[in-house]
């Protein structure tokens, strides 16, 4: 037994160890190993991006929204400061854009310079043919949110003595862009609708022509003389002088082409 145990190898006297005996797996690949991280890296910043893009498209459209409802509160308070002085003071036109256009039931003018025309003229003929002139405005409401309609009543002392105070009332519908800024200014129901005839007066007597009460602005007047009435001529004059500014343009654009 003493010559038997040295000669004993040592692994056969030592123990078997279990978990070592399992066979065991060999290592992935290297280029699989790289692949997958690889790929396990790139798929977060893929969706991080993806986040960010979202996000910054969400913020471009309420900054947008955001400054619609501030250009418009804006005008709807310049509008309510300005149209009452539109005949002794000049309007603030930061609220409109520059190819704004104006309507009315017989012309239409497109520009900002047209439309500065039309209240720079309301001013000077209104001064001329009138003692006194005003406008009142009566309300102001949102039938829609791109839209502003606001009734207004004007009154006028003519300065020919045979005309009495008239007065006749409208609406002006402003339209919005998606901006904010005013592009088409549309008023309805002008009471003169110039070269209409006027059927004359009966008497000297003040005549007045009623409507009957409807959602849609009324109008009255005063004396109507059948060959001369300070409103229409007011309405002409306005018009002349946007004609006259229009070929005033035309001229210097063909001298500066020639």
């Amino acid at each position: 037994m003493a010559y038997i145990l040295p000669n004993l190898s040592p692994t056969l006297i030592q123990p078997k160890d279990k978990s070592s005996s399992a066979t065991a797996l060999p290592p992935p690949p290297p280029s699989l190993v790289s692949t997958s991280t690889m790929k396990l890296e790139q798929l977060p910043l893929v969706g991080v991006v993806q986040v960010h893009r979202i996000s910054g498209v969400q913020d471009k459209k309420n900054d947008q929204r955001n400054d619609f409802y501030v250009n418009l509160g804006l005008a709807v308070r310049t509008l309510r400061e300005d149209l009452p002085l539109i005949f002794t003071k000049d309007l603030n036109y930061d609220i409109y854009r520059d190819d704004i256009t104006f309507r009315d039931p017989l012309n239409t003018f497109t520009g900002i310079e047209n439309y500065k025309t039309i209240f720079w003229a309301l001013r000077f003929h209104g001064r001329i043919l009138f003692r006194d002139i005003s406008l009142e405005v009566l309300r102001v409401w949102q039938p829609s949110e791109n839209m502003i309609l606001i009734r207004w009543n004007l009154r006028g002392v003519p300065r020919v003595p045979w005309e009495a105070k008239g007065q006749f009332q409208g609406t002006s519908r402003y339209k919005l862009d998606r901006n904010g800024k005013i592009y088409e200014h549309k008023v309805d129901n002008l009471a003169f609708n110039f070269p209409r005839s006027l059927k004359p007066a009966a008497s000297v007597l003040d005549l007045v022509v009623a409507c009957p009460a409807t959602p849609n602005p009324t109008f009255m007047w005063g004396p109507v003389d059948a060959r001369s009435n300070s409103w229409v001529e007011f309405y002409r004059a306005v018009t002349e002088s946007l004609d006259r500014e229009n070929l005033v343009i035309s001229q210097d654009c063909l001298a500066a082409c020639s």
